[in-house]
């Protein structure tokens, strides 16, 4: 025997009498798919480190925009206050206490007067329509110590004539550079490169300095000598199905974090563009070494990318041996990276 469907009236009563029942539940006993959620929210955050990257880099993908998954609390909370759910509400307390215990500190200005040394970092983008520009403005800067990362062959004379009166010393190797007003010596190539070239290309076995990322140089100051690296990683990228993709990256951090390692210098510095968030467990091998100054000493998260619309810090600097005093970020250039800043003492 056929029975016929509902009638739309008849539809209409039963989903009222649904919602009337949902409203007749106590407010301890409503949203509890929010509950769920928000708990979940909160065991991500401090438990990050223990999602896989075994299928697309899935852990790495989440530290690298892990702060933003705040947003998801005023979300969940919205849904509380619309559902009128204790539930949910007591529920987000755990994601909103462990988000300020981690990122909280962050927010407040941490930075002091002083400081004996001023160290840049900019990745001037190799496809940089206004490199004599970029270049007046990092000279205007003040730094100390200067370093530019994606340094294109054919602008490099630009960057070498526009620095030359601010910075007496320079050293460029592949498409990494140092410019410093204190003399510089002792330099040699850090191979983070892997197997890409300057901006992603094959790197041929044959050739390795021509292509090089990363270098390490030494210079002289007042206080004595000062380990200064400048390394840019290997890009990473992200398709929906074979999600984070960072091989190379990865292992140019390893190789980055066994010279740092391996420095017997007991003052260092790192500046450069890493091409991911601290939170990454990729660069353990460094931060487990090294100090950020923008987390030390910095004001807000610092987000250095991309330059129009900031949305993560993966232009760093790091330090052993020093203290960091205060760390900022200079307005933006022709480049898609924003310039970052710190002022260190001894």
């Amino acid at each position: 025997m056929n029975r016929r469907p509902p009638s739309a009236w008849t539809a209409l009563r039963r989903s009222r009498a649904l919602l009337a029942v949902g409203a007749a539940a106590g407010p301890w006993k409503r949203g509890r798919g929010l509950a769920v959620a928000a708990l979940l929210l909160g065991l991500l955050l401090p438990l990050h480190a223990s999602i896989p990257n075994g299928v697309g880099n899935l852990g790495s993908l989440v530290e690298t925009f892990l702060p933003w998954f705040g947003l998801l609390i005023p979300v969940l909370l919205a849904g509380a206050l619309l559902r009128r759910s204790l539930l949910a509400g007591a529920a987000l307390l755990l994601p909103a206490v462990v988000w300020l215990h981690l990122f909280g500190g962050l927010l407040a200005d941490k930075s002091r007067q002083g400081g004996d040394l001023t160290v840049v970092s900019h990745n001037v983008g190799a496809d940089n329509p206004d490199a004599v520009g970029t270049a007046r403005a990092l000279a205007a800067a003040g730094a100390d110590v200067l370093a530019l990362e994606e340094l294109d062959p054919a602008d490099r004379r630009t960057y070498e004539r526009e620095l030359a009166t601010a910075y007496p010393h320079h050293t460029v190797l592949g498409t990494v550079g140092v410019w410093s007003r204190l003399p510089l010596s002792d330099t040699r190539p850090v191979d983070v490169a892997m197997d890409a070239g300057p901006l992603g290309d094959a790197k041929p076995a044959e050739v390795k300095l021509a292509y090089n990322r990363g270098l390490r140089t030494t210079v002289a100051t007042d206080h004595g000598p000062l380990a200064v690296y400048v390394a840019h990683l290997g890009s990473v990228r992200v398709n929906p199905r074979a999600g984070l993709s960072s091989g190379q990256r990865d292992a140019g951090a390893r190789s980055l974090g066994r010279a740092v390692a391996a420095e017997r210098n007991e003052r260092v510095v790192l500046l450069g563009d890493l091409n991911g968030t601290l939170d990454d467990r990729a660069y353990a091998g460094i931060t487990s070494r090294m100090r950020s100054a923008q987390e030390v000493a910095g004001d807000g998260f610092g987000f250095s990318w991309p330059a129009t619309f900031p949305v993560a810090r993966i232009d760093q600097i790091l330090v052993r041996g020093v203290e960091p005093e205060s760390s900022w970020l200079l307005p933006a250039t022709g480049s898609d990276h924003l310039p970052v800043a710190a002022r260190v003492s001894w």
